[in-house]
């Protein structure tokens, strides 16, 4: 069987077509990968491309998009809703298909060591690449951002991984590493007020108490002019989506506030929806590996 990854690079630029389409076309340039998804933000600033392939291509595309990124991309001109520190601001590796997430932090190792060898981005690792528990959650690793990094990287235990204690001066630095699969998921508010989005946000993330698998920050669309719960979900099964739109309907209704919508970046396991159709139709005694039709075809 051949060995499948996931890569899931995150660029800091959501509003130039042109720069965006330049990324892409480097996507679809290297052997032994296949862009499978891109899909921009305006107000993020921000997008974010899926790709699949094997070991070697999506090692060489990771690199190859990161150079790009580089060259395109200034950070010192940059801003956006997104929390952001670099012009490719974060590469994810997640084993696909006969692929361990061993073998996935052994990716990041390299891809993060030529990044720095032949392009001077320092790069931390993070989630399960990452050397200390400090390190394991993004958004430890990007808080300071951009603007605030330099500080950060004199502090005696923010060292990057692979690097020295200084940003690229337009590229910024980079979050590499391995994790298993995420849903980002957004949920539209009935309101321009971004306090009620960052209320909510606050009492659905992990780190807040909240939901253990869920990261969320509130942020304003200023192109729809609606607030918004933005979220990474790091594990659709143990907090699935629904669990957590349920709560954010209970809360936004708190406020006299409606939802207006949801959103999927980037692709999404299928049994991530699944599960919801499942809660929300109340199909009695279902069985997801049994009754889905796609489960029998794909072996």
């Amino acid at each position: 069987m051949a060995k499948l990854v996931e890569c899931i690079p995150n660029f800091s630029e959501g509003r130039n077509q042109a720069v965006i389409d330049g990324l892409a076309d480097v996507a679809k340039s290297v052997p032994g990968c296949t862009l499978m998804d891109v899909q921009s933000d305006a107000t993020h600033n921000r997008c974010v491309f899926t790709l699949v392939g094997s070991p070697e291509g999506i090692e060489e595309v990771a690199f190859q998009l990161c150079k790009k990124a580089a060259e395109t991309i200034d950070m010192t001109k940059h801003e956006g809703a997104h929390p952001r520190m670099g012009a490719t601001d974060v590469i994810p590796f997640v084993p696909t298909v006969g692929m361990t997430v061993a073998e996935c932090v052994e990716i990041s190792k390299r891809v993060a060591q030529r990044i720095w060898e032949e392009l001077k981005i320092p790069s931390f690792l993070y989630e399960d690449s990452a050397a200390s528990p400090d390190r394991v959650n993004l958004a430890s690793v990007r808080k300071g951002q951009f603007e605030g990094m330099p500080e950060k990287l004199l502090q005696p235990e923010w060292a990057p991984d692979y690097g020295e204690r200084k940003m690229h001066p337009t590229a910024g630095i980079t979050a590499i590493g391995a994790r298993m699969p995420l849903v980002a998921f957004n949920v539209n508010l009935g309101t321009s007020d971004v306090q009620v989005a960052k209320n909510i946000a606050k009492v659905i993330r992990g780190s807040s108490g909240g939901f253990k698998y869920c990261k969320a920050i509130g942020l304003l669309l200023e192109d729809r002019n609606v607030a918004q719960v933005s979220m990474n979900m790091v594990n659709y099964e143990g907090t699935p989506l629904y669990r957590v739109f349920e709560v954010i309907r209970a809360e936004a209704e708190r406020w006299g506030v409606p939802i207006i919508g949801s959103e999927l970046v980037g692709l999404t396991p299928a049994k991530a929806l699944v599960d919801c159709a499942e809660y929300y139709l109340k199909i009695e005694n279902f069985d997801y590996h049994k009754q889905v039709m796609e489960n029998h075809l794909i072996g």
